[in-house]
C-alpha cells in the first residue's frame, strides 16, 4: 500500500537511530537528508564539530599541561584557524563514512533533497537541481533538527558577526570575542576560545545562566572563568550591535555599558527547522520556536502515525537522548513496546572545564523537602589529579539521610562527562551511599573522587 514502512526526515542522531532500528526489524525505510552528506546538524555543525574544536584547542594549546608548566605553556606557539579546520574536516569525514557504511550494511535507503508533506502519508522530495518525487509511508518520523535563531537586530555577515553554525568555519582566530547567550552552546564556545587565550566577554540578559545545573557548581565555574579573565555581563540585554569603520563590533547593553570586540558570536537559542516542511498538509502545528509537541512516552505527534524526535521537540536537545528517542519512536511505530527509559540521564556540557550532572540538584532536593547530606571531593585531592596537574575540578554528591540513597551527582572538571556514568548507574539502580564507601576504585584515578565524596557525606551523616 505504501512505498516504505517508514520515511525519516533528517539523518541526525534521532533519525539515523530510528532508521537503523526499522531496518534491523526487517522493514523498508527511507532517510531524506537535505544536506550534501548524511549526519545532520550533529555531525556537520553541532555536536561533533564543537567537540572536535574543543579537543583540538586543548591539545594544541597545551591546556592540560599548564598546571605543571605555567599559563604561558603551549604545544604550538602560533595556532591558526587552519590548524583547527584540518582536524575538524578529518573527523567529519570519518563520522560520515561510518554512518554511510551503517546505512549500507543495514539496507537503509537514502534520498538527498528537501522534504515537504503533501498529505499525512506522503512526502515530496526536491533535489538540489529541482527534480521532485513523492514517496508514501505507513509511518513518518520528523527528525529535522534545529537551526540558529537569527534576530533582525544582529548584523550577521559570516566573517565578524557569526551564528553557532558559522563559527566552525571561521577564516581566522579573533583577537577578542563577544558571545551573546550563556546557554550550553554559548558557554562551550566562550570557554573554548578562552582556552586559546582569546579575551572573551560572555553576555546574558538573565542574571543567572545554566539554571538546570546545581548552583554550587555554577558558582565554582564562574570563579574559574573570572580567574581566566573571561568577562561576564549578566543581567543586561543587548540593545543594539554596530560595526565601526575600523572593523570592530560594538555591542551596546541596556545598563549603559558596551563591549567592543573583533568578532561576535550570537548563540542565543535555536529554532526548529520545520518552516519548509509544509506541516499544515499533515495536520501538525508548531510553537513559536518551530518545535513540535509529542507524547513524551511514544514520541507521537497529534497525528498518531507521524512521530517527531530529537532537537525539534525541545528539551533536553542532547545527541544522546535524541538517539534513544529515535529508537523508541521506531519501536512504537512497528508495534514493539520499548523498555521504559531510565529515570535519570546524564547531561554533559563540553565547556572548558567540562560540566556533567545526573539526578537532582541541591535546589530541587530542598524544594521537595527531602532531608539530605552533601559530599564534596576536589580533584586536586586525588593522586591522579596531582599526576595530571589539576588545580581545579570538583565532584558533588547528594544523599538522602533517611534512605541513604544517592539523589544526585554533579561534576565540574577534567573528564566530567565520562565520570558521570558511574553516578548515573547508581542512581538508576537506586543505590545508596554504602556502594561508594565499600567499593574499591582503581588507583590512581579521578573516579576515586566518588569514594572521597561518599566518605565526606558519610562522616557528616554519622555524627
Amino acid at each position: 500500500m505504501y512505498d516504505y514502512d517508514m520515511v525519516v526526515i533528517g539523518s541526525g542522531p534521532s533519525g539515523r537511530r530510528a532508521a537503523v532500528q526499522c531496518a534491523k526489524l526487517g522493514k523498508g525505510v527511507l532517510v531524506v537528508e537535505k544536506g550534501r552528506r548524511v549526519g545532520g546538524v550533529s555531525v556537520h555543525t553541532g555536536t561533533i564539530p564543537s567537540k572536535t574544536l574543543r579537543e583540538t584547542v586543548l591539545n594544541l594549546s597545551g591546556w592540560r599541561e599548564r598546571g605543571f608548566y605555567g599559563r604561558s605553556y603551549r604545544v604550538k606557539q602560533d595556532i591558526a584557524a587552519s590548524d583547527l579546520m584540518t582536524r575538524l574536516q578529518k573527523t567529519l569525514d570519518h563520522e560520515v563514512e561510518v554512518l554511510e557504511h551503517q546505512f549500507s550494511r543495514n539496507l537503509v535507503r537514502t534520498a538527498n533533497g528537501e522534504a515537504r508533506f503533501v498529505s499525512p502519508h506522503e512526502v515530496e522530495i526536491t533535489s538540489a537541481i529541482g527534480e521532485t518525487k513523492t514517496v508514501s509511508a505507513a509511518f513518518i518520523l520528523i527528525a529535522c533538527g534545529t537551526r540558529p535563531f537569527r534576530p533582525d537586530y544582529v548584523p550577521f555577515d559570516g566573517t565578524s558577526v557569526l551564528d553557532s553554525d558559522e563559527i566552525i568555519e571561521l577564516p581566522k582566530l579573533p583577537r577578542s570575542l563577544a558571545v551573546i547567550g550563556a546557554g550550553v552552546i554559548g558557554v562551550e564556545y566562550a570557554t573554548i576560545f578562552s582556552a586559546l587565550d582569546v579575551p572573551v566577554t560572555l553576555i546574558e540578559p538573565r542574571p543567572t545562566f545554566l539554571d538546570f545545573i546545581d548552583k554550587e557548581l555554577i558558582d565554582e565555574f564562574m570563579h574559574e572563568l573570572r580567574d581566566r579573565n573571561v568577562a561576564l555581563r549578566l543581567g543586561s540585554k543587548v540593545t543594539s550591535i554596530e560595526k565601526t569603520p575600523q572593523g570592530h563590533i560594538v555591542t551596546h547593553l541596556s545598563d549603559g555599558r558596551h563591549v567592543t570586540t573583533e568578532m561576535l558570536l550570537f548563540a542565543a537559542g535555536r529554532v526548529g527547522a520545520t518552516d519548509r516542511l509544509n506541516l499544515e498538509a499533515a495536520g501538525i502545528a508548531v510553537d513559536h520556536r518551530g518545535r513540535i509537541t509529542v507524547d513524551p512516552v511514544t514520541l507521537q505527534t497529534s497525528v498518531p502515525h507521524i512521530y517527531a524526535a530529537g532537537d525539534v521537540i525541545g528539551f533536553p536537545s542532547l545527541a544522546s537522548t535524541s538517539m534513544e528517542q529515535g529508537r523508541v519512536a521506531a519501536c512504537h511505530a512497528l508495534g514493539m513496546e520499548p523498555l521504559a527509559p531510565p529515570e535519570f540521564f546524564p547531561y554533559g556540557i563540553y565547556s572548558v572545564p567540562e560540566i556533567s550532572t545526573a539526578g537532582l540538584t541541591e535546589e530541587e532536593v530542598r524544594t521537595r523537602g527531602i532531608p539530605y547530606e552533601v559530599g564534596i571531593a576536589r580533584f586536586r585531592e586525588t593522586s591522579r589529579g596531582h599526576i595530571m596537574g589539576l588545580n581545579s575540578g570538583m565532584m558533588k554528591m547528594i544523599f538522602s539521610t533517611k534512605t541513604r540513597r544517592l539523589l544526585g551527582v554533579h561534576i565540574l572538571g577534567e573528564g566530567a562527562t565520562e565520570l558521570i556514568h558511574i553516578g548515573q548507574a547508581v542512581l538508576n539502580l537506586k543505590g545508596t551511599i554504602d556502594y561508594f564507601i565499600q567499593n574499591t576504585f582503581n588507583y590512581p584515578t579521578l573516579a576515586e573522587a566518588y569514594k572521597i565524596a561518599g566518605l565526606d557525606a558519610w562522616n557528616r551523616m554519622t555524627r
